[in-house]
């Protein structure tokens, strides 16, 4: 009778839609529609194809196979294309149907590499592209058990820690080992009694045969761009298991995907009543915002693009046409910029001393020629880049500092903003405004690339490979031609040195110059107006200027940036060799910049 009630079960499971009066947690914890939500969701992982006919999810176990991986990414709105009462009950019982997933990707994957479960215990089943994105400022009881999506900045991390996964016990008296039990996030499991001895206890956790999984705590915060106005920003706490463990660090962007759960915190009771639960979000899948930019990111047509644009005859000058289209003129600067974008190449000779690839631009000049505008349009399109004020920013800022942590009491290293751009950008402006001190901490980090630091103990060093552009007002607020740059710029020496492009912006009175530029500052307000529909006039205006999409430009500076190592070949090192001697010999005949051997390098990077 039994096993007649259970095959009824099964077969009724058949019809998931139909829930009979249960809640979605109760139908989904049931024999039958479990079943029939497994071999739905094993049909749908072997049958989705994409535009093309090819099957999406055989080519990414594949691809995780031979990465020893045990996380399958797999999109929402695909799967709700094709088993929608399936994508209708994942949101509402997250857990149950997540464990289902599980087992039937392992089914699925097995099938197709039979040894693989030698290296992989377990596959996990991440889902991504959940169609609404919450803000943790409005996360609420509603919420609850449910999978949600959120985003946010990581502010601090906890070391990867083990945790128990399934537990087996000793008896202390009998020596009967109990168990594996099945460990839950929120309270301590433990066995009742002895099955051998009847005794209660005491047991011990056996060590060897307990298994184990990765730990990890993160703590993400409102982006400061997502708050209101006068609001201070919310925190949550996220915690990572298995695979997803030191995916994020502090200062990355993240969206994450996963359980908003409850748990009974003791010391919340004591302050604010009893009953009060503290939250937290088990993370499903996380996505780092730059990571989703990354080179491997990039689809087919992506590249079919990048590599059209590289084979044109014209493409440098409509690079350096399409950076900052929105200032008018300065084409040298925009050159710079662009080299300084797309680096030169790193070298290290017989393994014994570093010679950078990173090109650092000094933008000085008159008020109000868009020196500021550029630093804030590189934000927009390079690579990890940091945006800092003289004012704002000192020695310790820029580099790196040690504090103790507030939790721990321990002395932690935390990284400047010299350390947060490495391999991207570090944009400063207002360079003159920065203290001597301040401005002399950053010698090491502009022409070594590292930060060294010897502080409470902690004696580190730390990478700073990083592209600077600088910006700087002359003293007394404009440029004097009649003065040297070393008499117009309270600069010293040594730093002015370090850079390789000095770029001097000067405001000069020309009729025919000023008209069109007012011209065309007039002609971007009306075009760019909120309320403005673009008139087939300025259509053809923006079409006469031959430049690159800018989404495209970024993806094609990446790209050249990850795969491309030029080379020079034949270079004419007599014609190096004159230009420097002359150089030098103008430098001492003007007493302006001093040139050194840096220059010779500069000479080459920028070629």
């Amino acid at each position: 009778k039994q096993w007649y009630q259970r095959r009824v079960a099964i077969t009724a499971g058949e019809n998931l839609e139909d829930l009979k009066g249960h809640s979605i947690m109760e139908w989904v914890s049931m024999i039958g529609p479990r079943l029939e939500i497994k071999n739905r969701f094993k049909q749908f992982l072997r049958t989705f194809v994409d535009e093309k006919g090819a099957s999406v999810y055989r080519e990414k176990m594949r691809q995780m196979c031979e990465a020893n991986k045990q996380s399958l990414v797999v999109n929402y709105n695909g799967l709700a294309a094709e088993q929608s009462v399936i994508a209708y009950f994942l949101p509402e019982a997250p857990k149950e149907m997540l464990s289902i997933f599980d087992e039937a990707a392992k089914e699925v994957v097995l099938s197709l590499f039979p040894n693989y479960d030698r290296i992989a215990t377990q596959i996990h089943v991440r889902i991504s592209g959940l169609p609404l994105l919450e803000e943790i400022r409005s996360l609420r009881q509603l919420h609850l058990n449910q999978l949600i999506r959120t985003c946010g900045v990581v502010t601090s991390h906890t070391g990867v820690l083990p945790q128990l996964n399934l537990v087996k016990f000793d008896c202390t008296k009998c020596g009967n080992t109990i168990g594996p039990l099945v460990q839950t996030q929120g309270k301590e499991v433990k066995p009742t009694s002895c099955p051998e001895c009847q005794s209660y206890g005491p047991f011990e956790v056996n060590m060897e045969q307990t298994v184990y999984q990765n730990y990890q705590r993160i703590t993400i915060q409102e982006s400061p761009g997502k708050i209101a106005a006068g609001r201070l920003p919310r925190q949550k706490d996220a915690i990572l298991l298995g695979d997803l463990v030191d995916i994020c660090k502090p200062g990355d962007e993240v969206e994450l995907t996963g359980i908003y759960t409850n748990s009974f915190d003791g010391s919340l009771n004591t302050m604010n009543g009893f009953p009060v639960f503290s939250t937290v979000i088990e993370a499903n899948y996380i996505i780092v915002k730059e990571d989703k930019e990354a080179v491997d990111n990039l689809n087919d047509d992506d590249i079919k693009d990048i590599l059209a644009l590289s084979k044109e005859e014209t493409v440098g000058e409509r690079i350096f046409e399409s950076i900052a289209p929105s200032i008018y003129g300065h084409e040298k600067i925009k050159r710079a910029i662009g080299l300084s974008l797309f680096r030169g190449v790193r070298k290290n000779p017989g393994k014994k001393h570093k010679v950078r690839g990173d090109i650092k631009i000094l933008l000085c000049g008159d008020p109000g020629t868009a020196k500021s505008q550029f630093l804030k349009y590189v934000t927009k399109v390079a690579q990890r880049p940091v945006f800092t004020t003289g004012q704002g920013a000192s020695a310790v800022g820029l580099t790196a500092y040690v504090q103790k942590h507030p939790v721990t009491k321990e002395w932690t290293l935390e990284a400047g903003a010299l350390v947060l751009a490495d391999n991207g950008v570090c944009l400063i402006d207002e360079f003159d405004k920065m203290n001597d001190a301040d401005r002399t901490s950053i010698h090491e980090a502009m022409e070594q690339q590292t930060i060294s630091i010897s502080k409470a103990g902690i004696v580190a060093s730390l990478q700073a490979r990083c592209a600077i552009i600088a910006a700087a007002n002359p003293i007394g607020g404009r440029y004097d031609p009649s003065l040297t740059f070393a008499e117009n710029v309270d600069l010293t020496e040594p730093i002015l040195s370090r850079f390789d492009v000095l770029c001097v912006v000067r405001d000069t009175v020309d009729p025919v110059i000023d008209e069109r530029m007012a011209r065309f500052v007039t002609g971007s307000h009306m075009r760019h107006h909120p309320a403005n529909v673009m008139n087939p006039i300025d259509d053809e205006e923006e079409d006469k200027r031959n430049t690159v999409d800018q989404i495209l430009l970024k993806k094609y500076i990446m790209y050249a940036r990850t795969k491309i190592k030029p080379k020079l070949h034949y270079v004419d090192q007599d014609k190096v060799a004159s230009l420097y001697a002359e150089l030098r010999r103008e430098s001492m005949a003007t007493g302006s910049i001093p040139i050194t051997v840096r220059h010779i390098e500069s000479m080459i990077r920028l070629s």
